[in-house]
């Protein structure tokens, strides 16, 4: 049996490949990573870069312990993640004034333009699935500042840096 580490560690770093026939579906084996403009590592999976997709993209991201990722916004895309580990912190809403927090096994939906900032406080990797209607993915990506009322977070480096 294959254990969850063992799947998203050999997405980020086992060789990125997409197998198709002609007028089949494609497979992309995992393999890969980058960092994303919102400062999470993204492994590489379906966008319309690696697959054709006009309308989606499907990617696993991942954050480490003690880590954040940068205010931001998907322009005009919705998002939607599944949390496969971890636990994580989203400060979201207007003014990123709100704030929930996911554990494995959520499902979280994030309207199109709606700000949000993913916090790991915990000691434990967050892996999670996302799925956004955006299939190149960073293109709907807009960052922002950190909020004065959340200086503090200041002190958690982005997971990218």
């Amino acid at each position: 049996m294959l254990r969850v580490s063992d799947v998203w560690e050999r997405a980020l770093y086992g060789p990125a490949m997409a197998v198709a026939r002609a007028g089949d579906v494609i497979v992309i084996r995992s393999g890969g990573s980058y960092d994303g403009k919102q400062g999470l590592s993204l492994a590489t999976g379906v966008s319309s870069q690696s697959a054709g997709a006009q309308a989606l993209c499907l990617h696993l991201v991942t954050i480490p312990p003690g880590t954040r990722g940068v205010p931001h916004v998907h322009d005009g895309h919705e998002s939607a993640i599944y949390t496969v580990s971890g636990e994580t912190e989203v400060w979201h809403g207007e003014g990123l004034l709100q704030r929930t927090v996911v554990h494995a096994g959520d499902f979280m939906y994030v309207p199109p333009g709606i700000p949000h900032l993913p916090v790991n406080r915990s000691n434990v990797m967050t892996v999670a699935v996302v799925a956004r209607t955006d299939p190149e993915e960073q293109e709907s990506v807009v960052t922002m500042k950190l909020p004065p009322h959340l200086a503090e977070l200041d002190a958690f480096p982005v997971a990218t840096q």
